[in-house]
């Protein structure tokens, strides 16, 4: 199974759902017709999507039974995944954004920045946001940047340094 979001909460008193979607496009869950939903308290089960919608920034999902609001705050915090099957094979060079959430950024001087929280698109390019013991990193996923992606060994190396913010100021502290 590949985590493809979450459920973020109710949505309406219809039963809707919110989704917080780990996909590239908010609406790429739309292209499965059957999810699985699940977490490490939760069994995983299989879940038709009855109806779903791009609201915003985000996918709003109905799925069969849940028809007030009181239903679909029992989904909430769930997980969203599809089996790995059913994905397209990736280039060589190409990553789902779920596999690389949990990975651990090191960068080339070997100092841990800490592990893949989430991913964001900024239009321009992915940006990696990294998690660590002094915050968040946001680090764009661009080749001169991202040296290395070792899915088997969990760990993206980068050319990236520990104190980047602080070398390389921008707005009022550049002034």
């Amino acid at each position: 199974m590949i985590i493809m979001g979450r459920v973020a909460g109710a949505q309406g008193i219809l039963g809707w759902v919110k989704l917080k979607t780990y996909t590239e496009f908010v609406d790429g869950l739309a292209d499965f017709p059957a999810w699985w939903l699940g977490d490490e308290k939760h069994p995983w089960r299989e879940i038709s999507v009855e109806k779903f919608a791009v609201q915003g920034k985000g996918l709003i999902a109905k799925f069969p039974g849940c028809n007030d609001r009181t239903a679909a705050e029992k989904y909430k915090g769930l997980l969203v995944a599809v089996p790995r099957s059913s994905l397209p094979q990736q280039a060589e060079d190409e990553y789902y954004w779920t596999d690389l959430i949990g990975l651990a950024v090191v960068n080339l001087a070997g100092e841990s920045l800490g592990t893949v929280d989430n991913l964001m698109d900024t239009g321009a390019n992915q940006v990696l946001c990294v998690r660590g013991a002094s915050g968040e990193i946001l680090i764009p996923f661009i080749a001169s940047a991202i040296r290395q992606v070792d899915l088997a060994a969990r760990v993206i190396r980068v050319d990236w340094s520990v104190d980047w913010a602080e070398k390389h100021p921008t707005g009022k502290e550049a002034q």
